[in-house]
């Protein structure tokens, strides 16, 4: 929330790598380990934090090749779910949407990653968060809860950033109409579909597919 399926394989070689650096302290990491790691490129952080600039309402992945803004207009999330809570739109030039989706955290047989599994097949594009929560065997407060402690985010907005990012991957790479893109992303409309682009992107679908198959000659977080 696919055109390409979720990396779960990943996350094994991040969280070694992080303990190996002593950085990883619980949750998250402090801002001056996340700045760092942004300033190089590093792209072990690559789908473990995302990097929301305040000056231009963007936020990239820690790898985006656009220059490097100061650290006092940068500020960290867990997940791409939460910085679009925050206000913030996708770079389109790094795409965070392609970025593998692993936590740093996951790795152990949570109940978060469980939901994650279900919620990437699809579960709260056909259900609702009561029966996500009675499939993995707990109540809906304590999976709400869960999320918010692990993604900064709740399950619903999690379910809509994997459907908008299913979306965007099916306008860079295909030439579907709008309405069967909505259809595979999980919309339940091609207007559910234009209103979530609006919000997000601030255009339509149509615009950020033009956008997208663009090559701007230069490009700035």
């Amino acid at each position: 929330m696919i055109g390409a399926p979720v990396v779960f394989g990943h996350h094994l070689h991040i969280q070694l790598a992080l303990e190996r650096r002593g950085r990883y302290s619980g949750s998250m990491l402090d801002f001056a380990a996340q700045y760092e790691a942004f300033r190089r490129r590093d792209s072990a952080w690559d789908g473990v934090v995302f990097v929301a600039v305040k000056t231009t309402g963007v936020y990239c992945r820690p790898v985006c090749p656009a220059r490097t803004p100061l650290a006092r207009n940068v500020s960290f999330y867990r997940s791409a779910a939460a910085a679009e809570r925050g206000g913030f739109r996708p770079c389109l030039r790094c795409r965070p949407e392609t970025a593998p989706f692993c936590p740093a955290w996951k790795g152990t047989r949570t109940t978060v990653e469980r939901a994650l599994t279900l919620i990437e097949s699809g579960a709260l594009d056909r259900g609702d968060v009561d029966e996500l929560a009675q499939r993995l065997g707990v109540g809906s407060r304590h999976l709400s809860r869960l999320f918010a402690e692990h993604l900064d985010a709740s399950p619903l907005q999690v379910a809509l950033s994997l459907r908008i990012r299913r979306a965007k991957h099916l306008l860079d790479g295909t030439d579907l109409p709008i309405g069967l893109i909505a259809e595979r992303a999980g919309f339940s409309s091609a207007r559910r579909l234009t209103a979530a682009f609006a919000r997000l992107y601030g255009k339509p679908p149509s615009a950020v597919r033009k956008r997208a198959s663009a090559s701007p000659k230069t490009a700035t977080r």
